[in-house]
């Protein structure tokens, strides 16, 4: 793999890496949402009034119990298909960058075994091997 190659490698596995933090907060902030839509419609069907408030902007409006009820489910429904919907692309990227680190770690380990066959081609003037002397703890030269 050429340099360049590898690099646009690298900024795609960034670009990827990023988009991936931004769906998996976009995912938890809808599973927070969900939740508590949950068990804002678990609280309606404790009740027993017919009237409740509801939140629209700054104000509190009464409604029809039931027809609340309706609307938290159709949002919590509407939160948990966009949640699906957002794991399945948190699924793809973790993927695509699976095959991205696999590519870049190949493209690395092969521009390393060049550097090192092409300093094992060239000589040196002197060699030096160094040892771990295991008594001591010191290298040796």
């Amino acid at each position: 793999m050429e340099q360049q190659e590898l690099q646009q490698s690298i900024m795609e596995f960034e670009k990827n890496r990023n988009q991936l933090m931004n769906i998996s907060s976009q995912k938890q902030q809808l599973q927070l949402q969900s939740a508590a839509l949950g068990a804002g419609l678990e609280e309606l069907g404790k009740t027993k009034e017919k009237k409740a408030y509801k939140a629209v902007a700054n104000i509190l409006v009464l409604c029809d119990v039931e027809d609340l009820k309706k609307e938290l489910s159709d949002q919590k429904e509407s939160s948990e298909l966009r949640v699906k919907t957002l794991q399945k692309q948190e699924d793809s990227l973790i993927e695509r960058l699976n095959k991205l680190k696999s590519t870049i770690e190949k493209a690395a380990a092969q521009a390393q075994g060049q550097v090192q066959s092409n300093a094992q081609s060239q000589p040196s003037g002197e060699e030096t091997k160094i040892t771990n002397d295991s008594k001591s703890g010191k290298g040796k030269k």
